[in-house]
This record gives structure tokens, sequence and C-alpha cells, in this order.
């Protein structure tokens, strides 16, 4: 069932769709990862990446509000229940229990160079169906570079 005639042609609005579900996927797990991690870690830099995760969280709480509402601006239903986003994420997750504050670092720099990668995989992917979800796209890997950046930037010095 159509509820909101899409502004695209149907090839563009899948294409389109397909891009946009799948980065909402990536991003309510995002904020998932980083509450667990902000929950259970511990070590001498505690504080300063327990509130460092909630910038991340809120980040990606805030872009993956403005992902569905731009699929559903598009026709497509976005998808955000939790056994959506239990099956179909592919991020790298939190492991169960405490984590020291170098394991919750390293985790989140892998967990964000993946979601990375997928973003600019579906900003090609978008070019030519609908230049206004790729600027979105852009817009929020720049944003992810820089969290990227800024938690990478925690590891220094390199063993």
């Amino acid at each position: 069932m159509t509820v909101v005639k899409s502004p695209l042609p149907e090839s563009a609005r899948q294409v389109t769709g397909d891009a946009l579900q799948s980065t909402l996927v990536d991003l309510l797990g995002l904020s998932l990862t980083g509450k667990q991690a902000h929950w259970n870690i511990v070590g001498p830099r505690f504080r300063a990446i327990h509130l460092q995760l909630d910038e991340l969280v809120e980040v990606a709480r805030s872009y993956a509000d403005t992902v569905a509402e731009r699929a559903a601006a598009l026709g497509v239903p976005p998808d955000g229940r939790p056994e959506t986003i239990a099956s179909a994420l592919t991020l790298p997750g939190a492991k169960d229990g405490w984590m020291r504050d170098t394991e919750v670092v390293q985790l989140i720099v892998e967990t964000l160079e993946a979601a990375i990668a997928r973003l600019r995989e579906r900003i090609d992917a978008v070019e030519q169906h609908d230049l206004v979800t790729q600027d979105l796209l852009i817009g929020l890997t720049r944003e992810l570079e820089k969290q990227r950046w800024m938690f990478d930037a925690e590891n220094w010095p390199r063993d």
C-alpha cells in the first residue's frame, strides 16, 4: 500500500528507499551500541569518553529521525522496529558486560569506519536517482567522519 505519493519515479524510489532504510538501521544500531558502551565503560578516561559517547548517540538519533522522515517523504515507510534492527544490523556491536575505555574507543572507531564505508557506497548508489538524498547522506558522512576522528584521537599515542 502506498500512502504517500513519491516525487520520484519507482526505480529511483526503490534505490533511494533501500539506501535510506539501511542507513536508518545503521544509525539506530550505532545509537544502541553507543549507549551500551556508555553504560558499561570503565577505566581512567571514563568520564571524557562517557560524555563523548552521549554526543555520538545524539548525532545518530538525530540523523536517524532525519533519514526516516526523508524516506517517508519519498513514499517509503521507514522501519525502525527492534526486530528489524536486530535482524538487519551488520555493524560491529558492543560485547556484554564492562568494557575498558581503550576497548570502547576501538569499538566505536571500527563501528564508525564500517558505517562510513557503507554510507559512501550509498552516496554513489543514489547519485543518479536522488540528489537530495545524496546530499543528506553526504552531510551524515561528514558528521560521522568527524566523530570517528574524535574517537580515534583518543588512541594516541599508539602502542
